[in-house]
């Protein structure tokens, strides 16, 4: 079955160091909880808020060995008052997992987004 898992994470600053480790953090658990290899990633579409521009958050996933997977990044729409410093990924996977078992990752700041959620 093919399965979209949602993530996101606050990172601390628009530094290249800080969206590459946050992005690494977040692909790292979104893949142990929901016990995944790159080889069931299909594609993973990456947002970052506006206020993120120093580097592109699918670089982290490419050092971590996604390296014939699909992703692209764009940016997230500015709403007024919105989180700050956010990135966000939504990966489509193919798992056994039903729907509710799927584990949805919202790290630090983020996971104010989605409390409902959030693991």
């Amino acid at each position: 079955m093919v399965r979209a898992i949602r993530g996101a994470i606050q990172v601390e600053a628009n530094d290249r160091d800080a969206i590459l480790s946050g992005v690494t953090e977040l692909v790292s658990e979104v893949m142990a909880r929901n016990a995944l290899t790159t080889d069931d990633v299909i594609s993973v579409i990456f947002t970052a808020t506006p206020d993120l521009t120093a580097e592109f958050p699918a670089l982290a996933a490419r050092k971590l060995g996604f390296h014939d997977v699909p992703l692209i990044c764009a940016s997230e729409i500015d709403v007024p008052g919105a989180l700050p410093r956010v990135v966000r990924l939504m990966a489509h996977v193919e798992t056994g997992k039903s729907r509710q078992e799927i584990q949805h990752v919202y790290l630090r700041g983020a996971v104010a987004l989605r409390v409902d959620i959030a693991q």
